[in-house]
């Protein structure tokens, strides 16, 4: 059976767990300052769609695109599961996600990920994609562990 994307309410425990282990993971590579993923209730916010990527009845990863003024779109929570990474799924949640907004109209998708050695795989997979290095975007500030990214669709 191919790997299945679908909209997620994030409620189920497999989904909570996954964001939690996602939030750990964060925790342990960036000072608390400098974590800015959404927790559980942010991603339910009605601006956040969220998605999950299942093989089966098993939970691989999810993502979020979360909209912002002027009709761009922020890319969140981009996680896959440590034990079934370097398969492409990261690639494509990301894909499902800048094709949803190029459905929207939106007419770019922003990111902020970290600048450490840890977020280097995330970094060259948003590279390979067209993503550019930018200024902060939105509420975020200057910040030597993050980066900001974006992408004119």
């Amino acid at each position: 059976m191919p790997i299945e994307i679908k909209v997620d309410d994030v409620t189920s425990p497999a989904m909570l767990a996954l964001l939690q282990t996602h939030a750990n993971l964060m925790l342990a590579l960036s000072p608390p300052g400098s974590c800015h993923f959404l927790p559980a209730e942010g991603l339910r916010a009605p601006d956040v769609t969220v998605w999950s990527m299942w093989d089966e009845e098993v939970l691989v990863g999810c993502g979020a695109l979360k909209e912002l003024p002027g009709g761009v779109g922020e890319v969140k929570s981009m996680h896959t599961r440590s034990d079934l990474r370097g398969q492409g799924h990261g690639r494509r949640m990301l894909e499902h996600i800048m094709a949803e907004a190029e459905q929207r109209n939106y007419s770019a998708l922003y990111l902020e990920t970290g600048s450490m050695v840890g977020f280097l795989p995330a970094r060259r997979i948003y590279e390979a994609y067209g993503f550019v290095y930018c200024s902060p975007f939105g509420d975020y500030t200057l910040d030597p562990n993050s980066v900001y990214m974006h992408r004119a669709l």
